[in-house]
């Protein structure tokens, strides 16, 4: 073949990488898959609620005076609202565009969703589909996801840790775990909780490649912040039930089984922990309140934190459903604006 043969030949196209394949697989697929994720979350929720026992709940709520009611039920409220700064956190290490109302509202609904459908549904998939709808990459998504969830478990360690290290609650026989054997477990948990504050504060190395994305060390102070809005967290919802137990039992003890039904409900794979948050009462307290005091305010407690807030989260879902049709990929237009005000002047042209 001739040089001037070679030189008009059109150019070969090489094959696209196998990062920009998989990203164009997933713009297709998208538009069906998130909505086929709305209508399985609709078909779990409608389940899920046959399978609560509204007519127990509704007679343990008449018991109680509508002051006691609506002073837990403001509890309730001020947590769930608590928990969405979970992911404002998360806004503020990522720098993420995205307004902080949308972020916080999308944190607020996905944990009523999360506490009765379960995280896989409600903490993981509910917060991916409607971050995707706002337009953050799946790399900024999962790591707000995994920062919500470290802020969470972080002040449940410090808290439940310093409770069973104090030896507050005797666990059942059933448990197969001593006196012993759960104070050192307390121990620890503290001591992981702790170790995570002293490694944002003095760890050199800040940030790791993981599957071609960086993952980014907290600062110190944000790491103190996940711990302090954690564990005031739960314990509001400790004296949320602590008031529907109606004072009897102390504080610590009411946190503590709390604690220790919360992580069994996230063990346990049933939706929303039915029936696990009433056995764990059961064995952990049944020789201090009465039977059908007990249950009535497990009843009345599951009404006013899980099932209203549920009801709530509904609504501000499918108010960030219509927001985002109407708004789409607002966090790329604020990224555009961003580069605009930041890029340099263009060259004069050379005169003639």
């Amino acid at each position: 073949m001739s040089l001037q043969a070679a030189q008009a030949a059109p150019p070969v196209s090489m094959p696209a990488d196998n990062a920009g394949a998989h990203a164009s697989l997933w713009q297709r697929c998208r538009r069906w898959v998130l909505p086929l994720l709305g209508v399985a979350v609709l078909g779990l929720l409608l389940s899920h609620a046959h399978k609560v026992d509204w007519a127990g709940a509704w007679q343990a709520l008449q018991r109680y005076s509508p002051w006691l009611l609506l002073a837990v039920l403001g509890l309730a409220t001020a947590s769930h609202a608590l928990y969405g700064c979970f992911d404002l956190i998360g806004r503020r290490h990522l720098r993420h565009r995205l307004p902080w109302w949308r972020t916080w509202a999308i944190a607020v609904t996905s944990y009523a969703f999360n506490l009765n459908l379960g995280s896989l549904v409600g903490g993981i998939a509910m917060r991916a589909r409607l971050y995707a709808r706002a337009g953050l990459d799946d790399a900024t998504v999962a790591q707000v996801v995994g920062l919500s969830l470290l802020t969470n478990w972080l002040g449940y360690g410090l808290l439940a840790g310093g409770l069973f290290a104090a030896g507050v609650i005797e666990p059942p026989r059933q448990a197969h775990i001593g006196q012993g054997a759960l104070r050192a477990l307390g121990v620890a948990m503290i001591l992981l909780a702790l170790g995570y504050v002293a490694a944002c504060a003095v760890s050199r190395k800040r940030e790791w490649a993981f599957k071609g994305k960086r993952l980014r060390l907290p600062n110190a102070r944000i790491a103190v912040t996940q711990l302090a809005l954690s564990t005031a967290n739960w314990a509001l919802m400790g004296t949320a039930m602590y008031l529907l137990l109606g004072q009897k039992v102390p504080y610590a003890t009411t946190l503590s089984v709390l604690l220790a039904a919360s992580i069994v409900g996230v063990i346990t794979p049933i939706p929303a922990g039915l029936g696990v948050l009433e056995a764990v009462y059961l064995a952990l307290l049944s020789g201090t309140v009465k039977q059908g005091a007990l249950m009535g305010a497990v009843l009345a407690y599951r009404a006013l934190y899980y099932l209203l807030p549920l009801a709530g989260g509904v609504v501000l879902y499918l108010f960030l459903e219509r927001y985002a049709s109407s708004h789409p990929g607002e966090s790329e237009k604020e990224d555009e604006k961003k580069d605009e005000g930041v890029r340099p002047p263009e060259a004069p042209a050379a005169s003639a």
